[in-house]
């Protein structure tokens, strides 16, 4: 199975973060002047990743809180459903304010991500789950940190502040489990599949299609942020 795991790990994790495609051409572009600051290219693209990393995420966690053959695991699937949903909720509002288009689904890659673990169960499925969730939120950890340092929109400083919160918790709950293998964390954070552009990109959303909402669960632990509005 290990040898099963790294092969598939290998070939669909990329640093790009969390399988959403790097900012082309200026990143420090200006396109946009509203009044909370002026937004970037990488601005921008990180309200879509974390709309993104969200919408595999999210699905992924509600199936681990059934499924999870462990109480860690099981816990664990309902922290990435928590967080992601009260996320999700603060990068939509954050998208509305400024008028970034988000996606309703999760790029090609994150959407194997979730196929494949739909079709393990038992220890595989745990380890697979904990492995892929520490390497994504490793890589999304990076991207958190450069967007606030750099951004001078404070709608998006607000919502990497809250994303770097709930990654951490993710990458903290994962890890209680035992079950994280650093090894393939480690060669997925600095090796490139070489995926093409669009396996790395969520798909537009379709025109009048009505945006999809990540329902917080009704025992929600985390605390509305000022950033969801």
């Amino acid at each position: 199975m290990g040898g099963a795991l790294s092969f598939t790990l290998g070939s669909l994790l990329y640093p790009a973060m969390l399988g959403v495609q790097k900012v082309s051409g200026a990143p420090e572009r200006v396109v946009a002047t509203p009044a909370t600051g002026p937004l970037t290219a990488a601005d921008q693209d990180f309200v879509v990743k974390v709309r993104a990393a969200g919408l595999w995420e999210y699905p992924v966690g509600q199936k681990a809180s059934k499924k999870g053959t462990t109480k860690a695991v099981r816990n664990a699937g309902e922290h990435l459903v928590d967080g992601d949903a009260a996320l999700d909720a603060a990068c939509r509002n954050v998208a509305n304010q400024l008028g970034i288009t988000l996606p309703n689904q999760p790029s090609p890659q994150q959407q194997s991500f979730e196929s494949r673990l739909n079709a393990e169960s038992g220890k595989q499925f745990d380890t697979d789950l904990a492995t892929t969730v520490r390497a994504t939120n490793g890589q999304l950890l990076t991207t958190i940190a450069s967007i606030r340092s750099t951004t001078r929109n404070s709608l998006v400083r607000g919502l990497a502040d809250q994303a770097n919160d709930t990654v951490l918790d993710h990458i903290a709950v994962v890890e209680t489990t035992g079950l994280v293998d650093f090894g393939q964390v480690l060669a997925q954070e600095t090796t490139s599949p070489g995926l093409p552009a669009q396996d790395l990109t969520p798909p537009p959303a379709v025109a009048g299609q009505p945006q999809v909402v990540l329902t917080p669960p009704a025992n929600s632990a985390v605390s509305p942020s000022p950033t969801a509005g």
